[in-house]
């Protein structure tokens, strides 16, 4: 029966139009004004006789366009558990400010003088974002959050240099840590040094304690992510902190969690020298299909000289009834630029406007509200799929997603089969030290029917996969695109207008 609806959904799929089917000789989509210009030939060079272009109409072009665009999943469209990289609701208030002529149509090449607007956004927005972390300073030049990782570690490398430590060429990164994180060490010259994970999930103090008693003096610092990558709150990174410091080496947080932590806790408050915010995580800015992203650093002042620029300074101050003046400075011993124009900057006015809309008591009520979330699905899943570390979580949490009465059914079954219900799949074999993991994030703005339909659903899954598992193991068989070879897709990449029909006794 499987076979046999998943065959007649790709038929189906087959049989759809495309635009080449559509195209009829001389049919046209737009009116062009007679050329006021002298008319040259194309260098024959430039000419592919086997360009074949289809010729349609204007409706039929945005039909096909709008008829795709809907076969996209999207947080607009259903819900989207998808853990690490914190897939929120974008308010739709925060598309409108970034649309203001004034913000979206300004050059990036304009003057200081000529962007007092933008800039005196983006010096409000540093403010905030430091004083969201607890930290001296904030550079919003990082484009994405793994730029900002790399710029964070620069930081740090620059300032053992500049102390004369050039023979610090160690970080310590934990076992459950993003996986960006040993290769932005490798990227900036360091080496790793990783630490495992003790039996509550988070870091081994004694591998800890170890490595900071007999390699002290080539540690230059140490990455983590609070909450970490299990969404556990890390209970002793008070003492983690305190070891590195008295190491020598200097505390990098990844911020790609901070949906947890905002207005309870300040990680400039723990020790941290340095952070990276993901905007398009924590302060909901769009993210996936490749960017744009953001990923600004907060540093203490210890590290304020090194930061990437430029950054915005007031230049001239407030005088009566005339504003201050603002200005790009770069930091004395900065790192340098992290790209050509200044961050994202769209992103910027998403992300301040976020945060003005909220306020502080309300940024605090997002993060609560988040592990409320996350919690509730945990307590409720907790009787039909295994928890690794049964403790209260973050704003995430991690299933081991294997069962005993279904020794075939692996998290990738489950996740597709989540697909024939509408539900996007969450993170799939992250962190890698949970086997068979299921990373699952609810976000803050969900609500509880939502959740309870994703658990009655989950709980469902659990059910088929011991009573009918060739559900699981053909899902997704709805969908507009059957389940696919995920490695060799990417390694052997084909486009093409439709599915090719199957052959017989396939």
């Amino acid at each position: 029966m499987i076979a046999d609806q998943a065959a007649e959904q790709t038929k189906l799929n087959a049989l759809e139009p495309t635009v080449y089917d559509l195209s009829v000789p001389g049919r046209v989509g737009a009116n062009l004004p007679a050329c006021d210009v002298p008319t040259e030939d194309l260098p024959t060079e430039l000419l592919r006789d086997e360009l074949r272009l289809p010729e349609l109409s204007e409706l039929q072009v945005v039909r096909h366009f709008i008829k795709l665009s809907s076969l996209n999943y999207a947080i607009d469209k259903g819900f989207y558990p998808l853990g690490s990289c914190t897939m929120k609701y974008n308010p739709k208030l925060n598309e409108d400010m970034a649309r203001l002529p004034g913000f979206a149509q300004l050059h990036p090449l304009t003057d200081d003088e000529g962007a007092q607007g933008a800039l005196a956004l983006m010096y409000a927005l540093q403010q905030w974002l430091g004083e969201i972390v607890g930290f001296e300073a904030v550079s919003l030049a990082p484009a994405a959050g793994a730029h900002g990782e790399f710029a964070g570690i620069l930081m740090i490398r620059k300032y053992h240099v500049s102390r004369g430590d050039t023979q610090r060429n160690k970080i310590l990164v934990p076992d459950s840590a993003h996986g960006t994180n040993p290769a932005t060490v490798t990227m900036a010259g360091f080496e790793v040094i990783e630490l495992p994970a003790d039996a509550e999930g988070g870091v081994d103090l004694e591998a800890l304690r170890k490595v900071c008693s007999e390699r002290a003096d080539e540690i230059a610092g140490m990455m983590i992510t609070v909450p970490n990558t299990l969404g556990l709150f890390e209970h002793n990174i008070l003492e983690i902190v305190d070891l590195v410091h008295k190491a020598g080496g200097l505390m990098y947080m990844d911020g790609a969690n901070m949906n947890a932590l905002m207005g309870v806790v300040k990680p400039g408050e723990l020790g941290f020298d340095v952070l990276h915010y993901n905007l398009h995580k924590t302060f909901s800015t769009p993210h996936g299909g490749g960017g744009p992203g953001s990923g600004p650093v907060g540093v203490n002042a210890k590290l304020k000289p090194f930061l990437p620029g430029p950054i915005v300074e007031i230049v001239e101050p407030a005088q009566g009834d005339e504003p201050p003046l603002y200005g790009l400075v770069m930091p004395e011993q900065s790192i340098g630029r992290m790209k050509a124009f200044h961050g994202n900057f769209g992103m910027h006015v998403r992300a301040y406007a976020y945060i003005r809309a909220y306020g502080a008591a309300g940024l605090r009520e997002v993060s609560r509200h988040a592990v409320l979330n996350a919690n509730y699905v945990r307590a409720r899943l907790m009787d039909t799929y295994k928890i690794p570390y049964p403790r209260y979580c973050g704003h995430e949490f991690v299933i081991e997603a294997r069962l005993d009465d279904a020794p075939d059914i692996h998290a990738l079954d489950i996740s597709k089969r989540l697909i024939d219900y509408g539900i996007h799949p969450p993170t799939n074999y992250f962190p890698l030290i949970v086997p068979q993991a299921l990373l699952i994030e609810p976000t803050e703005t969900e609500a509880k029917e939502t959740l309870d339909e994703f658990i009655d659903v989950m709980k469902k899954i659990a059910r088929e996969a011991v009573e009918t598992p060739e559900l699981l193991l053909n899902a997704p068989v709805n969908a507009p695109v059957r389940r696919l070879d995920e490695v060799r897709a990417a390694k052997q990449l084909v486009l093409c207008c439709r599915p090719a029909l199957p052959e017989a006794g396939d």
